[in-house]
């Protein structure tokens, strides 16, 4: 234990393993005063504990896309071989090499997010949230911003709107009904607010209405705010760039397609639907992004130099005409079927073949990360069934702490590992975690 952590960490892990006896036998819950080989085995628990809880690479048999607790979308082998070469040496992050002067951070991002989306400036941060808070202070501070009542959303991780809307110093004015917002009711808020800095459209994402609900489009909006002088904001939270119908997935919208409706800007994340690290983007009108680019949180919320790497390669390969082969989170979603069967298949056999049994079954595949809610995908997975001396979580369990750990879906009494999202390189360690699982 010393020799992985060092002597001051290890020295804290057995006065914590004393304390905790000590706390034990005063409190009359401990049979007996340990002795130094239960301390020291309780030292070395604490120092698996402490190294277990360190981020390690998971295959993802949930049937999730874009799980949020795994990482969102997986980076491509295009994006993890540049952040390998930069990580083995220094980067030309803020360095021009054709003059050898200081260079501009993130100028090829902003170049090739406004090539894709049609947009005169972009603008790179830390997150979406990061990029949403840095819009509206820069552009909205003390001042009011309309925002449908269904549109005041709470996201995973206590994202609410209104909360990141009062830290930036905007004022937030609700209009319509939580199901029912109509042109009308923005044009009346106005009225009411002729200060009001700007319209805000936000992304609902993990939640869909359905029934009788009504918002204008956002052409319409865009028509207002430029009769009425205020900007129009979008959150659009996925990113998407890429039409997702062809795969099962309609109704995204396109981060160009809020450019081209009139918005004045629009601010998505690049760790969803578009495929890429964790980032936030602003893209939209070069004179509010001269504006957001000087405020001083701009620079707290910069992203950072590996991030920014994985971030232009995935964006290469959107320039290059690549991305649905080359962009994990796009070729699960766009995987056919028949081949998901075949995979499938072959796990079951091998499973079989080692006295495992297991059953073909049919599966939905969601988006997940706060795209596309209540929308699945056809999908095939392997169930599991639990034997008399092991349930399902408990097998599940067993996977978790497989090297590499899995992540199953337990379901209708069967746990079920999904082949969208497993990737092809994959197979051969899920079959070696099953069969690990059943006989520890």
């Amino acid at each position: 234990m010393r020799e992985r952590l060092g002597v001051r960490v290890a020295t804290e892990l057995v006065r914590g393993a004393v304390d905790a006896a000590r706390r034990a036998v005063l409190s009359g819950t401990a049979a007996q005063v340990p002795d130094e080989d239960t301390l020291a085995a309780a030292a070395v628990r604490g120092a698996e504990a402490l190294l277990a809880a360190r981020a390690r690479r998971v295959i993802n048999a949930t049937g999730v896309i874009l799980h949020t607790n795994l990482g969102r979308a997986p980076l491509s082998e295009r994006a993890a071989r540049a952040v390998a070469e930069t990580l083995e040496g220094y980067c030309s992050i803020e360095l021009d090499l054709a003059t050898g002067k200081r260079g501009r951070r993130g100028a090829f991002l902003e170049a090739a997010l406004c090539a894709l989306f049609g947009a005169e400036a972009a603008l790179v941060v830390n997150n979406c949230a990061g990029a949403v808070l840095l819009l509206l202070a820069a552009t909205a501070r003390g001042r009011p911003v309309v925002v449908s009542r269904g549109e005041l959303v709470e996201i995973g991780g206590g994202f609410r709107v209104p909360e990141i809307m009062a830290e930036s110093g905007a004022t937030l004015v609700e209009v319509g009904t939580t199901n029912r917002t109509r042109l009308a009711d923005y044009e009346r808020a106005l009225d009411e607010h002729p200060d009001a800095a700007a319209l805000l459209r936000v992304h609902q994402g993990n939640f869909r209405q359905l029934g009788f609900v009504e918002r204008p489009p956002l052409h319409e909006l865009g028509a207002l705010a430029r009769a009425r002088g205020t900007l129009l904001l979008k959150d659009l939270g996925g990113g998407a760039a890429v039409e997702l119908g062809e795969a099962g997935f309609p109704g995204e919208p396109l981060v160009q397609a809020c450019v081209e409706a009139g918005c004045t800007a629009v601010t998505f994340s690049t760790d969803k639907v578009l495929g890429g690290p964790q980032g936030g983007v602003i893209v939209g009108a070069a004179t509010i992004l001269d504006r957001v680019r000087k405020h001083p949180l701009a620079r707290a919320l910069r992203l950072g130099r590996l991030p920014m790497v994985a971030l232009e390669a995935t964006l290469e390969a959107y320039l290059l005409g690549c991305a649905r082969q080359e962009i994990p989170t796009l070729a699960m979603a766009h995987a056919p079927l028949n081949e998901l069967q075949d995979r499938a298949s072959d796990w079951a056999r091998q499973l079989e073949l080692r006295g495992i049994t297991c059953q073909l079954t049919s599966s939905e595949t969601e988006m997940g990360g706060g795209t596309l809610a209540a929308r699945t995908v056809p999908s095939v997975a392997v169930g599991l069934a639990g034997t008399a001396d092991l349930g399902l979580d408990e097998i599940a369990r067993r996977l978790r702490a497989f090297d590499p750990p899995v992540a199953a879906r337990v379901t209708e009494g069967a746990l079920l590992l999904d082949a969208r999202t497993v990737r092809a390189d994959e197979d051969a360690a899920l079959i070696r975690a099953v069969v690990a699982a059943y006989n520890a």
